[in-house]
């Protein structure tokens, strides 16, 4: 006989004894009491019931007051007898009826604080107290009947927490442990169990470490952003919660995310309690915060390899982990949705490291190459010696030691200046292109915030999210933030200074490439020009740089008709301009179904520089 069958035999043996209790009470002795209660003595003692009794303290009277209701909705005889003992007025237990024939009775235990109310293991219907009828919840039966599925009042704030097969790194282990001993350490009777708190880059490692602490309990997860915030709602929550904790012993994950505040509702929780966040959570009674950082490197080829055991992809991953850097849930489950439209273990981590990161800056898609770039050859020397330091950072950080010394100035940034359409943002194309990571754009003018603290709020959880893949960070308009700093003279002033400072904080820290664009380098702050580790300056192009510029300008597909760059090149304006010309005039040549011509370009020219404000002079149209 199995364990749950021992379970239902024990349970129906309690309904079974109630029944004949009832019996008698109403002068209808069958089986008798004695005979079903040897019935049930004959089985294990310790059942579902008196374990659910035990964990919400329930005196002898107040459990046979749950088991009554248990027997109404097991048994159909239970309603027969009790319409039978209430002169018809309904088939339901009531708490009159339990005072008058169950054990050691005692008024207290229907009291609004009392267990079987306040964690509403029953419902009392409206009428007098003694009269009304009492009826199990639904939950509670479900439970008794070896169901563990959370109360449904409570699925639309859960989900289930559900841990990757490969064997967890040392991170998680090591923070598990500690997590487990902060719950099982020696307490007082009434002392509740501490909340723990976890924080680190990595919300679903975090989860993990919860999981693997939980060993066989079931762990929930819930935002903190969706649990209800009106009083009597969060009290519902907060009640029916409990009584999860205590009837199946599950741990409640409560995920926040910066500035939220998780200790409201984890000090009013009973049962274990995790809380994870980038940062650690201030609750009070918690135990000591307990970091969950990413695996090491090691251990993410370590990972990899047992994810990717007779791939070929297998070749690749002293590649990819130099690169990107995972969590363990990201690792474990990378191949579990397949792996199609990936042409390599590089391309699926940086579908991985994307995660987050959409929805905080714009990505673009690097499709420019070197070749379609035009700058003066010191230039393109020095993208080149950036590019070489973006790849080879791991080895030169890691293997070779210099990230043994502190992460400060790691970090590797550069400051594109130069005039509107001097191809600064060309140039970071082709950086990521070659470099074959993702490019974000971030609009600093919209991640200054006039509110205080704000605008770090906003650069932190860019950077954060976009660690993981050590992508190229384009930040437009960097005089933004990043001009000179200003006497202090009021609390603005002095956080606006704070601003700079935390940025650059993080760029000397950030493993991955952060290039700024700016069009006025004398708007910025020298100080600030020193920590950067390259500064190119973009200049105006000359005539052959614009010939040059003009060859590039129209794809191969695109018919042209006598189209001479050196005459083009005679108009004095920058790349992007001669980019907008281009394709004006190419819409204007689709329009007649003719291949662009001389004439075509004109008109385009004419209309860009409308939009400069700058007159078309007859020198730079001369010969055309």
């Amino acid at each position: 006989m199995t364990w749950a069958e021992d379970e239902q035999r024990a349970l129906a043996a309690d309904v079974a004894l109630t029944v004949a209790r009832l019996r008698e009470h109403l002068g209808r002795p069958d089986a008798g009491v004695g005979e079903a209660r040897a019935a049930r003595d004959r089985l294990p003692a310790g059942g579902s019931l008196d374990r659910l009794a035990a964990a919400f303290g329930l005196s002898k009277f107040e459990r046979d007051l749950l088991l009554l209701a248990v027997a109404d909705e097991l048994d159909t005889a239970v309603g027969e007898l009790c319409g039978a003992l209430n002169a018809g007025r309904h088939d339901r237990p009531t708490f009159g009826l339990a005072l008058s024939f169950l054990e050691d009775p005692h008024w207290s235990a229907l009291t609004p604080r009392a267990p079987l109310r306040h964690h509403r293991l029953i419902e009392v219907g409206e009428g007098r107290l003694t009269s009304a009828p009492v009826a199990l919840d639904e939950r509670v039966l479900h439970h008794l009947l070896g169901v563990r599925e959370p109360d449904r009042r409570l699925r639309p704030y859960l989900r289930a927490c559900r841990v990757p097969d490969l064997p967890p790194p040392s991170v998680i282990t090591f923070a598990a442990e500690r997590v487990r001993a902060a719950w099982t350490a020696p307490r007082g009777p009434r002392e509740p169990v501490p909340p723990a708190v976890l924080h680190g880059p990595e919300a679903a490692d975090q989860l993990a470490v919860a999981v693997h602490a939980a060993g066989d309990a079931p762990v929930h997860r819930a935002a903190v952003r969706d649990l209800p915030t009106a009083a009597a709602d969060r009290d519902t929550f907060v009640r029916l919660w409990t009584r999860e904790a205590l009837l199946d012993g599950a741990v409640l994950a409560l995920v926040a995310e910066p500035g939220e505040d998780a200790a409201g509702i984890a000090t009013r929780l009973e049962g274990p309690v995790v809380v994870c966040g980038e940062e650690p959570a201030a609750v009070p009674g918690a135990a000591v915060p307990i970091e969950v950082p990413r695996p090491s490197r090691a251990e993410q080829r370590a990972l990899w390899t047992q994810v990717l055991t007779g791939h070929p992809w297998a070749a690749q991953i002293d590649q990819a982990t130099m690169q990107f850097d995972l969590g363990y849930t990201d690792i474990a489950t990378a191949t579990a949705g397949g792996l199609d439209g990936c042409r390599s273990l590089w391309d699926v981590c940086r579908r991985r490291a994307r995660t987050g990161l959409d929805d905080l800056a714009q990505r673009v898609e690097p499709r420019a190459t070197w070749a379609d770039l035009v700058l003066p050859g010191e230039q393109k020397d020095v993208l080149r010696d950036l590019v070489a330091q973006v790849r080879g950072r791991a080895r030169v950080h890691g293997d070779w030691g210099f990230e043994r010394a502190g992460a400060r100035g790691l970090g590797i940034s550069a400051l594109f200046a130069g005039l509107s359409g001097t191809g600064k943002t060309l140039a970071a194309e082709v950086i990521a292109a070659d470099l074959g990571l993702d490019l974000y754009r971030v609009d600093l003018s919209g991640v200054v915030s006039k509110y205080i603290g704000e605008t770090e709020k906003n650069l932190r959880a860019v950077f954060a999210a976009a660690e993981r893949g050590g992508c190229v960070l384009l930040f437009d308009e960097a005089d933004a933030i990043f001009g000179k700093r200003t006497e202090v003279k009021d609390s603005h002033d002095r956080y606006a200074n704070i601003e700079v400072g935390y940025l650059l904080q993080r760029m000397e820290n950030y493993r991955g490439l952060a290039v700024l664009t700016t069009n006025m380098r004398s708007a910025l702050d020298p100080a600030f020009l020193r920590r950067l580790r390259f500064v190119v300056q973009f200049p105006f192009p000359d005539h052959a740089q614009r010939a040059g510029i003009w060859l590039r300008a129209f794809p191969a597909e695109v018919p042209l008709d006598a189209l001479d760059p050196a005459r083009l090149a005679q108009l004095n304006i920058a790349g992007g301009n001669i980019r907008n010309i281009a394709l004006h005039a190419a819409f204007l040549a689709a329009d007649e179904d003719a291949p662009v011509r001389m004439g075509h370009v004109m008109r385009a020219a004419r209309a860009e520089y409308a939009k400069l404000d700058r007159p078309l002079t007859a020198a730079e149209t001369g010969g055309w």
